[in-house]
């Protein structure tokens, strides 16, 4: 169904598929620029229910639920990559859907994902798809150890995934991933890992903010540091690639894009994965840019001019993950800049907040 790519007024109703944390400065970003927001998630504790009065609490197979969903807003975006397909093709028929189902089916599934950038010349790890015992004996032997198993679906956050060192563990690694099919990654020997978040409006606009340097702690995000300790080059070469990701899916909204930095004479890039959605380790941009990722995000989907992403000052976000939350009280200065999410339970390897830790002006 063709959309009116029109840019929508403020008081118009942004749908949102999904309530965490996410979905919830989503919601908080859209108020900001006089935008409602509804909800749609099945969990009746989402965070985002506290930000806005607008809710759907419906299974995501809900036609109905879905039809009334969409009948109530002007604009649906979601703030999760696995929105079911059928899913989003049935809400895109009714109304525009920002990012669109394609950027979804190829960022759902590793190895969609991987031919996609391969045809764009775009370099990734190599793999090979597994859908036996057999096809990962001989991926072994094209590929050589230590390598990652990974299921090709529903994998976030060290999920889905299995180191094999020696040949021995790779029938157990291969029995204990689910959903099938798999595919198997060489080991990159990477010195950092990068990200750049990336915003594409609808009349074809594209801004990147500036690259991110990660650390992971047990699979999880631990900080993302800006500027990343790597060459103006590099860094340059990042958000290229990451505007050619976002014109070639004739994408809307945000994208994040997770980099591999390989060392050398001149370091090289190799793509780790791409996320359809606001990104974890864009929530730096909140403490220092003239537009964070969420109001991008928002000015995209709705058809308005994309916001500056300048950065005035250095920054270190720091996830808080289970119990960590519960010191941050205390730990504040006056540099520091708290964002919690509102989750009633605390769990290990939750996330349950952030802190922007501005360490220098610019």
């Amino acid at each position: 169904m063709a959309h009116d790519n029109s840019p929508l007024p403020a008081g118009s109703t942004i749908g949102i598929l999904g309530g965490g944390q996410l979905g919830r400065m989503l919601a908080l970003a859209a108020s900001k620029l006089g935008f409602r927001s509804h909800i749609y998630c099945p969990d009746a504790n989402s965070p985002a229910f506290d930000v806005t009065p607008f809710k759907t609490v419906a299974a995501y197979d809900d036609e109905a639920a879905l039809a009334a969903f969409a009948d109530a807003v002007d604009v649906i975006t979601y703030e999760f990559e696995n929105v079911p397909a059928a899913t989003a093709e049935f809400l895109a028929a009714r109304k525009p859907l920002r990012p669109g189902a394609n950027a979804l089916a190829v960022s759902q599934d590793r190895l969609a994902e991987k031919n996609f950038l391969t045809s764009k010349n775009i370099p990734v790890a190599p793999h090979r798809a597994v859908e036996t015992l057999a096809d990962l004996e001989a991926a072994i032997d094209a590929l050589g150890l230590p390598a990652v198993l990974k299921t090709t679906r529903l994998g976030y956050d060290g999920k889905g995934q299995r180191v094999i060192r020696e040949r021995a563990e790779a029938a157990a690694a291969f029995a204990a991933l689910e959903p099938k099919p798999l595919v198997l990654e060489a080991f990159v020997p990477f010195g950092k890992e990068i990200s750049v978040v990336v915003a594409r409006n609808t009349s074809g606009e594209v801004r990147a903010y500036d690259a991110a340097e990660n650390v992971h702690r047990h699979h999880i995000l631990f900080t993302s540091t800006v500027p990343a300790d790597i060459p103006p080059g590099v860094e340059k070469h990042a958000a290229m690639l990451a505007k050619v990701i976002v014109v070639a899916l004739d994408y809307v909204g945000v994208l994040g894009v997770e980099f591999f930095v390989i060392p050398g004479d001149k370091p090289t890039l190799m793509v780790n994965e791409i996320a359809p959605r606001v990104h974890n380790s864009g929530h730096w941009t909140e403490a220092v840019c003239l537009t964070d990722q969420f109001e991008q995000h928002i000015r995209a989907v709705v058809g308005w001019p994309l916001g500056d992403p300048a950065r005035m000052a250095d920054v270190v976000m720091e996830n808080l993950v289970g119990d960590e939350v519960l010191t941050v009280p205390g730990g504040l200065d006056g540099n520091t800049q708290p964002h919690l999410y509102g989750k009633t339970e605390i769990r290990p390897g939750r996330k349950m907040g952030h802190v922007n830790r501005i360490t220098r002006r610019v």
